[in-house]
């Protein structure tokens, strides 16, 4: 598959399994999605449902997709899997297909995902993926992923989370604005009386102390992070036969 994440999840597998299945809980914790509703089904059909991503203030995408389960596996782990589309014309995703795996690993569980999907747009719309949308992806999966992580082993939950994230951005950045700019330097300067002249002729480096904290530093643990992810395969990868008995059926 063209995209692979990892979390390690030290969680009960019935409440991973609840917050990853059930749509209502689903839509709070994976940053891609705005709306996912499940639709009317037959017994032992597969799972469609309806899907919204808001990629703007005025822009809302929908789609359609099917999902299939697999609860109880000889080995102990749990598939799901789903195929979706999109005919939003402004959709750069057309369609797709993945697989979600559940395995347990000592104390918790390795969630991981592999999938892929199919642009549209021609050429434009291939250049557009590789540069911006397949890495945008990525980040937004693991980051989503690591806000799952939280809810389930820490109890923050994933609107919280988003708080937590958004607070430390911001302050991240005014650290970076203030180091850059300069803005008030001169008034603490004055503060600091006979101290004035040393502390300005160490000012340079202590500012960019401050901007690479502000960079580089790594997130609270209340904060979501994607790099706290699995972004590479430990092996070698398949997709879940699950995955094939959907084929059409998006």
């Amino acid at each position: 598959m063209g995209l692979y994440i990892e979390a390690h999840i030290r969680s009960d597998l019935d409440e991973l399994w609840a917050r990853t299945q059930d749509p209502a809980e689903h839509q709070r914790w994976d940053f891609r999605f705005t709306e996912i509703n499940h639709l009317p089904r037959a017994e032992g059909e597969p799972q469609h449902f309806r899907y919204a991503t808001r990629v703007l203030p005025f822009l809302t995408v929908s789609g359609t997709g099917v999902s299939a389960g697999e609860k109880v596996r000889p080995d102990g782990t749990r598939t799901s899997a789903l195929r979706f589309s999109s005919p939003h014309p402004l959709s750069l995703i057309a369609e797709g297909s993945g697989y979600w795996r559940y395995v347990p690993d000592g104390d918790g569980v390795r969630f991981l995902t592999g999938y892929d999907y199919r642009p549209r747009w021609g050429a434009f719309g291939g250049l557009a993926d590789r540069l911006v949308l397949r890495p945008l992806m990525g980040w937004a999966t693991a980051w989503s992923f690591d806000r799952l992580r939280l809810w389930l082993e820490r109890g923050i939950t994933p609107e919280r989370a988003l708080v937590n994230w958004c607070a430390e951005l911001v302050v991240r950045a005014l650290v970076v604005t203030i180091a850059c700019t300069g803005l008030g330097l001169r008034s603490l300067l004055r503060l600091l009386g006979p101290f004035a002249a040393a502390t300005a002729y160490l000012c340079p480096l202590l500012l960019a102390v401050a901007i690479s904290l502000a960079l580089f530093k790594s997130p609270l643990a209340c904060t979501p992070a994607a790099r706290r992810c699995l972004r590479t395969p430990p092996t070698r990868m398949t997709a879940p036969r699950l995955l094939a008995t959907l084929e059409g059926r998006s």
